[in-house]
């Protein structure tokens, strides 16, 4: 695996690979088994798999989830070399905005919804640095999983909008064996808390009514930011120790 920090390498990387097919996954790091489903499904399916890491300030409107987001480049860059990723990119800052983030991708209708609604900001810092990294690597195809089902149709819209030769590949939620879904942000919880944790999940799934399943979420030692159902999937943001987590289910 080759490790490329500035767009110009990577510009000439790409004019080698030719017509062969390149499969990609947009990362922010502290990398598991989730991260590590989409890069396998990648590989399979294309003739090169670049995966990209890095940590976009932009898309976060708290400053300390920023700094506190549980992330080691060497513990991503060995478990990407095991996955037989063939490029590894690790951009600066500097080099992905060199406009100090001036312009800008919006999105006026879904963006502004759940996560949209809770989080200002949030969506336009996503699709800004997704668009310049497919501008960068040029993928056939990128991979994204539904756990983040938002930020997943936001893609799909920008792509169709845009009439970007892209695939957008959606990956199902990689859980654990207690239903959980697997993110980065789990890390920050403490024993107790990944004890409590599944329960989103299990009372998402459950037969209860919206406000039966706030409550329910409540009296586990939640915060419910937002419960919602759209488009037949019921959407959850819940604050649990301070760290938020999201989890989405189909819904009858």
């Amino acid at each position: 695996m080759k490790v490329i920090k500035t767009i110009d390498e990577f510009k000439e990387i790409r004019k080698n690979i030719g017509d062969r097919k390149i499969g990609f996954v947009p990362t922010m790091g502290g990398l598991h088994e989730g991260h590590l489903s989409l890069v396998e499904k990648s590989v399979n399916e294309n003739d090169v798999t670049v995966v990209s890491v890095y940590l976009n300030p932009t898309q976060f409107n708290d400053k300390n989830d920023l700094l506190t987001y549980p992330a080691d480049f060497d513990d991503d860059k060995e478990l990407l070399e095991k996955a037989d990723v063939d490029f590894l990119f690790a951009p600066t800052y500097t080099e992905m905005y060199p406009d100090d983030y001036r312009y800008k991708v919006t999105e006026n209708d879904l963006s502004k919804l759940l996560c949209g609604a809770s989080r200002p900001g949030h969506f336009d810092g996503v699709l800004t640095v997704v668009m310049k990294l497919f501008n960068i690597v040029k993928p056939h195809n990128a991979y994204f999983g539904e756990k983040d089902f938002q930020q997943l149709e936001l893609l799909r819209g920008m792509v169709k909008a845009f009439f970007m030769d892209i695939n957008i590949v959606a990956c199902p939620i990689v859980r654990e064996k207690n239903g959980l879904a697997i993110s980065s942000r789990n890390r920050k919880l403490s024993e107790k808390g990944l004890k409590t944790a599944p329960r989103l999940h299990e009372i998402l799934c459950n037969d209860s009514t919206l406000e039966e399943k706030k409550k329910e979420l409540e009296d586990a030692g939640f915060t419910v930011d937002y419960l919602t159902v759209k488009d037949k999937r019921l959407f959850a943001a819940a604050f649990l120790e301070n760290v938020r987590l999201i989890d989405n289910v189909e819904y009858k």
